[in-house]
Protein backbone atom coordinates (compact mmCIF):
# COMPACT_ATOMS: atom_id res chain seq x y z
CA UNK A 1 0.00 0.00 0.00
CA UNK A 2 1.29 3.16 -0.97
CA UNK A 3 2.13 5.88 1.56
CA UNK A 4 0.07 9.42 2.07
CA UNK A 5 1.51 12.10 0.89
CA UNK A 6 3.06 14.42 4.38
CA UNK A 7 4.23 17.34 3.57
CA UNK A 8 5.74 17.81 7.14
CA UNK A 9 7.30 14.17 6.60
CA UNK A 10 9.05 14.79 3.54
CA UNK A 11 10.78 18.09 4.52
CA UNK A 12 11.83 16.21 8.02
CA UNK A 13 13.87 13.36 6.21
CA UNK A 14 15.50 15.32 3.04
CA UNK A 15 18.61 14.44 2.39
CA UNK A 16 21.07 17.16 1.82
CA UNK A 17 21.45 17.34 -1.50
CA UNK A 18 24.95 16.98 -1.97
CA UNK A 19 25.74 14.40 0.77
CA UNK A 20 27.14 11.63 -1.58
CA UNK A 21 25.74 8.39 -2.19
CA UNK A 22 24.60 7.83 1.68
CA UNK A 23 21.24 5.87 1.25
CA UNK A 24 18.04 7.27 1.81
CA UNK A 25 16.27 6.94 5.23
CA UNK A 26 13.06 4.21 5.06
CA UNK A 27 10.64 7.72 5.48
CA UNK A 28 11.89 9.67 2.84
CA UNK A 29 11.57 6.77 -0.12
CA UNK A 30 8.27 6.43 0.93
CA UNK A 31 6.83 10.00 1.23
CA UNK A 32 9.21 11.00 -2.02
CA UNK A 33 7.38 8.55 -3.84
CA UNK A 34 3.98 9.55 -2.40
CA UNK A 35 5.21 13.05 -3.27
CA UNK A 36 5.43 12.17 -7.51
CA UNK A 37 2.77 9.96 -7.27
CA UNK A 38 0.43 13.26 -6.15
CA UNK A 39 2.14 15.53 -8.37
CA UNK A 40 2.69 13.54 -11.44
CA UNK A 41 6.45 14.19 -11.88
CA UNK A 42 8.55 11.46 -13.77
CA UNK A 43 9.42 8.15 -12.73
CA UNK A 44 13.12 8.03 -11.49
CA UNK A 45 13.38 4.58 -13.49
CA UNK A 46 15.80 5.01 -16.72
CA UNK A 47 16.83 8.59 -15.14
CA UNK A 48 19.32 10.22 -13.03
CA UNK A 49 17.48 12.20 -10.11
CA UNK A 50 17.83 14.01 -6.85
CA UNK A 51 15.52 15.64 -4.30
CA UNK A 52 17.51 16.95 -1.26
CA UNK A 53 18.01 20.16 0.62
CA UNK A 54 20.78 22.96 0.01
CA UNK A 55 21.50 25.98 1.91
CA UNK A 56 21.12 29.40 0.97
CA UNK A 57 20.66 32.85 3.04
CA UNK A 58 20.77 31.25 5.83
CA UNK A 59 18.09 28.45 5.66
CA UNK A 60 17.05 24.78 3.61
CA UNK A 61 15.94 25.20 0.00
CA UNK A 62 14.55 21.75 -1.18
CA UNK A 63 16.01 21.62 -4.70
CA UNK A 64 14.94 18.55 -7.40
CA UNK A 65 16.41 17.55 -10.73
CA UNK A 66 16.08 15.08 -13.57
CA UNK A 67 18.62 14.34 -16.23
CA UNK A 68 19.81 11.68 -18.89
CA UNK A 69 23.55 11.24 -19.43
CA UNK A 70 22.54 11.96 -23.18
CA UNK A 71 21.30 15.50 -22.19
CA UNK A 72 22.31 18.50 -24.78
CA UNK A 73 21.71 21.40 -22.49
CA UNK A 74 19.83 22.21 -19.51
CA UNK A 75 16.73 23.71 -18.45
CA UNK A 76 16.92 26.32 -14.92
CA UNK A 77 13.40 26.68 -13.98
CA UNK A 78 11.71 29.28 -11.05
CA UNK A 79 8.33 28.68 -10.43
CA UNK A 80 5.70 31.62 -9.55
CA UNK A 81 4.51 33.20 -5.97
CA UNK A 82 2.55 30.04 -4.23
CA UNK A 83 3.78 27.74 -6.86
CA UNK A 84 6.33 25.08 -5.73
CA UNK A 85 7.90 22.37 -8.11
CA UNK A 86 5.33 19.79 -8.09
CA UNK A 87 3.36 22.10 -10.22
CA UNK A 88 5.74 21.86 -13.11
CA UNK A 89 5.30 18.36 -14.37
CA UNK A 90 4.33 19.95 -17.94
CA UNK A 91 7.81 21.63 -17.75
CA UNK A 92 9.55 19.11 -16.68
CA UNK A 93 8.54 16.17 -19.07
CA UNK A 94 8.72 18.65 -22.13
CA UNK A 95 11.96 19.70 -21.57
CA UNK A 96 12.91 16.01 -20.38
CA UNK A 97 11.69 14.95 -24.30
CA UNK A 98 13.99 18.14 -25.78
CA UNK A 99 16.90 16.01 -24.25
CA UNK A 100 17.47 18.98 -21.71
CA UNK A 101 18.45 18.40 -18.16
CA UNK A 102 15.73 19.94 -15.79
CA UNK A 103 17.11 21.86 -12.14
CA UNK A 104 14.59 23.41 -10.14
CA UNK A 105 14.37 24.95 -6.49
CA UNK A 106 11.03 25.79 -4.35
CA UNK A 107 11.71 29.99 -2.98
CA UNK A 108 11.86 30.07 0.72
CA UNK A 109 8.14 30.09 2.31
CA UNK A 110 7.61 27.39 -0.60
CA UNK A 111 6.63 23.87 -1.37
CA UNK A 112 9.37 22.12 0.58
CA UNK A 113 11.88 24.81 1.35
CA UNK A 114 11.91 26.58 4.87
CA UNK A 115 11.11 29.84 5.65
CA UNK A 116 7.58 31.83 6.59
CA UNK A 117 4.87 30.59 4.16
CA UNK A 118 4.53 32.75 1.01
CA UNK A 119 6.90 35.27 2.82
CA UNK A 120 10.36 37.36 2.55
CA UNK A 121 11.18 40.37 4.17
CA UNK A 122 13.25 41.71 0.59
CA UNK A 123 13.31 40.42 -2.81
CA UNK A 124 16.92 40.08 -2.21
CA UNK A 125 16.21 36.67 -0.49
CA UNK A 126 15.10 35.36 -4.14
CA UNK A 127 18.45 36.28 -5.43
CA UNK A 128 20.11 33.60 -2.65
CA UNK A 129 18.25 31.23 -4.10
CA UNK A 130 18.88 31.71 -7.64
CA UNK A 131 22.55 32.33 -6.72
CA UNK A 132 22.28 28.54 -5.04
CA UNK A 133 20.54 27.30 -8.20
CA UNK A 134 23.27 28.05 -10.12
CA UNK A 135 26.09 26.93 -8.17
CA UNK A 136 24.04 23.55 -7.84
CA UNK A 137 24.14 23.43 -11.94
CA UNK A 138 27.86 23.90 -11.50
CA UNK A 139 28.25 21.57 -8.71
CA UNK A 140 26.48 18.94 -10.77
CA UNK A 141 28.16 19.69 -14.06
CA UNK A 142 24.65 20.20 -15.95
CA UNK A 143 25.52 20.40 -20.06
CA UNK A 144 25.82 23.61 -21.15
CA UNK A 145 23.92 26.11 -22.13
CA UNK A 146 21.43 26.65 -19.19
CA UNK A 147 18.69 27.92 -20.48
CA UNK A 148 16.93 29.79 -17.81
CA UNK A 149 12.71 30.20 -17.32
CA UNK A 150 11.03 32.00 -15.03
CA UNK A 151 7.00 31.69 -14.62
CA UNK A 152 5.16 35.11 -13.27
CA UNK A 153 7.67 35.68 -9.96
CA UNK A 154 10.06 33.41 -11.35
CA UNK A 155 10.83 35.94 -14.12
CA UNK A 156 11.25 38.59 -11.72
CA UNK A 157 13.97 37.24 -9.94
CA UNK A 158 15.06 36.10 -13.48
CA UNK A 159 15.32 39.81 -14.61
CA UNK A 160 16.51 41.46 -11.71
CA UNK A 161 19.27 38.89 -12.09
CA UNK A 162 19.74 40.64 -15.34
CA UNK A 163 19.79 44.32 -14.35
CA UNK A 164 21.75 44.18 -11.78
CA UNK A 165 24.07 41.51 -11.96
CA UNK A 166 27.32 39.90 -14.42
CA UNK A 167 25.15 36.92 -16.06
CA UNK A 168 27.46 33.99 -16.55
CA UNK A 169 28.49 32.68 -19.83
CA UNK A 170 26.85 29.81 -19.24
CA UNK A 171 23.70 30.96 -19.84
CA UNK A 172 21.80 30.24 -22.89
CA UNK A 173 18.08 31.54 -23.36
CA UNK A 174 16.24 33.60 -20.86
CA UNK A 175 13.00 32.92 -20.53
CA UNK A 176 9.76 35.00 -19.07
CA UNK A 177 6.55 33.42 -19.01
CA UNK A 178 3.88 36.59 -18.00
CA UNK A 179 6.80 38.17 -15.59
CA UNK A 180 5.77 39.73 -12.55
CA UNK A 181 6.68 44.07 -12.39
CA UNK A 182 3.72 44.99 -11.17
CA UNK A 183 0.69 42.98 -10.11
CA UNK A 184 -3.06 43.87 -11.64
CA UNK A 185 -4.32 46.72 -9.89
CA UNK A 186 -1.53 47.72 -7.81
CA UNK A 187 -2.32 50.84 -7.03
CA UNK A 188 -5.23 49.50 -4.57
CA UNK A 189 -3.24 46.96 -3.67
CA UNK A 190 -0.49 49.41 -2.15
CA UNK A 191 -3.63 51.41 -0.27
CA UNK A 192 -4.99 48.49 1.16
CA UNK A 193 -1.03 47.39 1.97
CA UNK A 194 -0.73 50.81 3.59
CA UNK A 195 -3.86 50.89 5.51
CA UNK A 196 -3.81 47.67 6.93
CA UNK A 197 0.16 47.14 7.60
CA UNK A 198 -0.09 48.53 11.42
CA UNK A 199 -3.03 45.90 12.29
CA UNK A 200 -2.20 42.45 10.52
CA UNK A 201 0.22 40.50 9.46
CA UNK A 202 -1.35 38.53 6.72
CA UNK A 203 -4.77 38.31 5.25
CA UNK A 204 -6.20 35.73 4.02
CA UNK A 205 -5.51 34.07 0.12
CA UNK A 206 -7.91 34.96 -2.41
CA UNK A 207 -7.52 32.28 -5.46
CA UNK A 208 -7.85 34.04 -8.91
CA UNK A 209 -8.94 32.34 -12.38
CA UNK A 210 -5.31 32.21 -13.76
CA UNK A 211 -5.74 29.58 -16.37
CA UNK A 212 -8.33 27.73 -18.46
CA UNK A 213 -7.88 24.63 -17.26
CA UNK A 214 -10.23 23.74 -14.91
CA UNK A 215 -8.63 20.38 -12.90
CA UNK A 216 -5.69 22.26 -12.27
CA UNK A 217 -7.04 25.14 -10.42
CA UNK A 218 -9.36 22.79 -8.43
CA UNK A 219 -6.18 20.79 -7.66
CA UNK A 220 -4.83 23.92 -6.58
CA UNK A 221 -7.16 24.70 -3.65
CA UNK A 222 -6.68 20.96 -2.57
CA UNK A 223 -2.91 21.21 -2.99
CA UNK A 224 -0.73 20.42 0.57
CA UNK A 225 1.70 22.44 -0.60
CA UNK A 226 -0.08 26.00 -0.83
CA UNK A 227 -0.10 29.03 1.15
CA UNK A 228 -3.48 29.57 2.24
CA UNK A 229 -2.37 33.66 3.34
CA UNK A 230 -0.98 36.55 1.81
CA UNK A 231 1.41 38.21 3.86
CA UNK A 232 1.84 41.65 4.14
CA UNK A 233 5.77 41.54 4.36
CA UNK A 234 6.14 40.22 0.88
CA UNK A 235 3.26 43.14 -0.17
CA UNK A 236 5.93 45.52 1.63
CA UNK A 237 8.98 43.21 -0.02
CA UNK A 238 7.45 43.80 -3.73
CA UNK A 239 6.41 47.54 -3.71
CA UNK A 240 10.47 47.75 -3.08
CA UNK A 241 11.28 45.48 -5.55
CA UNK A 242 9.06 47.26 -8.11
CA UNK A 243 11.09 50.93 -7.47
CA UNK A 244 14.42 49.17 -7.59
CA UNK A 245 13.57 47.33 -11.11
CA UNK A 246 11.88 50.54 -12.62
CA UNK A 247 14.91 52.51 -11.75
CA UNK A 248 17.46 50.59 -12.93
CA UNK A 249 19.58 50.96 -16.17
CA UNK A 250 18.68 49.36 -19.55
CA UNK A 251 21.00 46.79 -20.90
CA UNK A 252 21.06 44.79 -24.11
CA UNK A 253 21.22 41.60 -23.38
CA UNK A 254 18.43 38.86 -24.80
CA UNK A 255 15.48 37.72 -23.36
CA UNK A 256 11.85 36.07 -24.49
CA UNK A 257 8.80 37.04 -23.31
CA UNK A 258 5.82 35.13 -23.39
CA UNK A 259 3.34 37.00 -22.18
CA UNK A 260 -1.24 35.86 -22.19
CA UNK A 261 -3.21 38.39 -23.74
CA UNK A 262 -6.15 37.09 -21.13
CA UNK A 263 -3.99 37.57 -17.91
CA UNK A 264 -5.86 39.18 -14.78
CA UNK A 265 -2.76 38.40 -12.74
CA UNK A 266 -0.33 41.22 -13.31
CA UNK A 267 -0.79 44.67 -15.29
CA UNK A 268 1.19 43.49 -18.66
CA UNK A 269 0.65 45.99 -20.49
CA UNK A 270 2.25 47.90 -18.50
CA UNK A 271 4.97 45.51 -17.84
CA UNK A 272 6.01 44.74 -21.25
CA UNK A 273 6.26 48.80 -21.42
CA UNK A 274 8.81 48.52 -18.59
CA UNK A 275 10.66 45.57 -20.29
CA UNK A 276 11.40 47.01 -22.98
CA UNK A 277 12.74 49.68 -21.98
CA UNK A 278 15.11 48.15 -19.96
CA UNK A 279 15.59 45.39 -22.53
CA UNK A 280 15.25 46.80 -25.99
CA UNK A 281 17.12 43.94 -27.72
CA UNK A 282 13.92 41.68 -25.82
CA UNK A 283 11.90 39.69 -28.45
CA UNK A 284 7.87 39.34 -26.98
CA UNK A 285 5.34 37.16 -28.00
CA UNK A 286 1.63 37.58 -27.35
CA UNK A 287 -0.27 34.50 -26.78
CA UNK A 288 -3.64 35.33 -27.83
CA UNK A 289 -6.48 33.98 -24.98
CA UNK A 290 -4.14 32.72 -22.63
CA UNK A 291 -4.25 33.26 -19.08
CA UNK A 292 -1.44 33.79 -16.50
CA UNK A 293 -0.14 30.81 -15.39
CA UNK A 294 1.20 30.07 -18.49
CA UNK A 295 3.08 26.57 -17.91
CA UNK A 296 -0.02 25.01 -16.56
CA UNK A 297 -2.88 26.54 -19.07
CA UNK A 298 -5.45 24.89 -21.02
CA UNK A 299 -3.40 21.64 -23.28
CA UNK A 300 -4.04 23.91 -26.43
CA UNK A 301 -2.17 26.99 -24.90
CA UNK A 302 0.54 24.64 -23.25
CA UNK A 303 1.06 23.04 -27.01
CA UNK A 304 1.54 26.41 -28.34
CA UNK A 305 4.25 27.62 -25.18
CA UNK A 306 6.27 24.53 -26.34
CA UNK A 307 5.90 24.71 -29.91
CA UNK A 308 7.62 28.61 -29.30
CA UNK A 309 10.22 27.57 -27.02
CA UNK A 310 11.23 24.28 -28.79
CA UNK A 311 11.92 26.53 -31.71
CA UNK A 312 14.31 28.76 -29.93
CA UNK A 313 16.12 26.29 -27.93
CA UNK A 314 16.63 23.34 -30.72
Amino acid sequence: MSAVFQPALLRAHLPAFFEGQAPASRAFSAQYAAYRQLYGLPPVDGLQSRLGWVSAGGRRLALQGWWRASARATLLVLHGYYDHMGLYRHVIDWALAQDLAVLACDLPGHGLSEGAPASIEDFAEYQQALKALLASAQQLGLPEPWHMLGQSTGGAILLDYLLHKAPRPALGQRILLAPLVRPQDWRRARLTYHLLRPFVQQIPRRYSENSADRAFLDFVQRDPLQARILPTAWVGALARWIGRIEAARPTDQPLLILQGDADRTVDWRHNLGVLSEKFPAAETLLLPGARHHLVNEAPEQRQRLFELLAARLG
